[in-house]
C-alpha cells in the first residue's frame, strides 16, 4: 500500500477537475457557473427590470442616483463525478499496476471532495460489491486511504461486463481506470452505453511495463489472470516485437475510439510516478487546474 505525499495532498487541495459539460447539479457546490444565482460571491450591477427579487435591489445605489440597480451574484454548482476503477484479476494480478490505479482513483476522489462535489466510487467486478458515495470535503481524506487500501479481490468476470451493469446515470463526470486489453468491439458496448449516460468521459489506460516490454525468452506456460486458461508458448525476440506491434494499434484503436465519440483519452505506464502524471501531464492537458 502506498499513500500519497502530504506535499502532494496539500497541491491537491488547491486544484479542481475541469468538466466540459454545463449540466447543473441539484446542489450548491464551489464550482462557479457562468449563470447568474443566490451565491454569497458579488459579481457585477445591473438595471432592475419589472418581476426581479426586491430584496436583490442595492438601496446604497438608489440613494445616489434614485435609480434601481440588482445585485447579481455568481451561481454555485455542484459536479457529480463517478470513478470506475477496474479490479479485475487482470489489473490487481500485477502489484505496480494496481498501486498506481488505486493512486489515481484515490488522487480523482480526493480532488473532488475537497472541490465540495459529489463523489461515486465504483470498483468494477470487485467482490467487495459497493459503490462508495460520498460530498464535500469532510470526507476527502477517510475516502482516499479506504480507496488506497481497496483490495484486489475480483470475481471471474470481465471489465467490459461488469461496467455496463454498473454505469451511473446523471453524471457530469464518468473517469475509467482501466488497462484496456479487451477486444475493441468489446469497449465499443461500454463506449455506446456511456454515450446514453451523457457527462464528459475520461479513459485512463493504464499498463505495466512488464507488459510493455515483456523480458520473457524460451519456453513457457502462460496463464490468463482472468480465465485461468493455460497456453503453451516459445517466446522469440520476433514474437516479442509482433506482440508490442499488436499492442500498439490496439491502443491506437482505443484512443481513436475515445476521439470519434469525444472522449478524453489518457495513456500511462506504471513506472510514471502520480506527481508527474497529476501535477504535470494533467496540468498541461488542462484536466486539472
Amino acid at each position: 500500500m502506498t499513500m500519497l505525499s502530504s506535499e502532494l495532498l496539500a497541491r491537491l487541495r488547491k486544484v479542481t477537475i475541469m468538466v466540459r459539460t454545463r449540466k447543473r447539479g441539484m446542489h450548491k457546490g464551489v464550482r462557479k457557473s457562468p449563470k447568474f444565482g443566490s451565491s454569497l460571491e458579488f459579481s457585477d450591477f445591473r438595471t432592475y427590470q419589472p418581476g426581479d427579487d426586491l430584496r436583490q435591489i442595492d438601496w446604497n445605489i438608489y440613494g445616489r442616483t434614485k435609480k434601481h440597480y440588482i445585485k447579481r451574484f455568481l451561481d454555485e454548482q455542484e459536479i457529480k463525478t463517478a470513478v470506475y476503477l477496474d479490479s479485475t484479476s487482470s489489473v490487481t494480478a500485477i502489484e505496480s499496476k494496481w498501486e498506481r490505479a488505486k493512486q489515481l482513483a484515490a488522487a480523482l476522489s480526493y480532488i473532488t471532495l475537497t472541490s465540495e462535489d459529489k463523489l461515486s466510487f465504483v470498483p468494477i467486478a470487485s467482490n467487495e460489491d459497493r459503490i462508495l458515495t460520498r460530498k464535500g470535503a469532510v470526507h476527502a481524506k477517510s475516502c482516499l486511504y479506504e480507496i488506497i487500501q481497496w483490495r484486489g479481490d475480483s470475481k471471474a468476470e470481465s471489465f467490459t461486463e461488469c461496467i455496463q451493469g454498473q454505469l451511473l446515470r446523471d453524471r457530469q463526470l464518468n473517469i475509467i481506470i482501466t488497462d484496456g486489453l479487451e477486444p475493441i468491439e468489446k469497449y465499443e458496448m461500454v463506449f455506446n452505453k456511456l454515450g446514453s449516460v451523457r457527462g464528459d468521459v475520461w479513459f485512463i489506460q493504464i499498463l505495466s511495463q512488464l507488459e510493455e516490454q515483456p523480458p520473457y525468452v524460451g519456453d513457457l506456460k502462460l496463464i490468463d489472470s482472468e480465465t485461468a486458461k493455460e497456453v503453451n508458448i516459445s517466446i522469440t525476440p520476433k514474437l516479442v516485437e509482433e506482440y508490442k506491434k499488436k499492442q500498439n494499434e490496439h491502443n491506437a484503436k482505443l484512443q481513436g475510439l475515445c476521439k470519434r465519440l469525444g472522449f478524453q483519452y489518457f495513456y500511462l505506464n506504471d513506472a510514471k510516478s502520480i506527481d508527474e502524471i497529476l501535477m504535470k501531464d494533467w496540468l498541461s492537458r488542462g484536466w486539472i487546474k
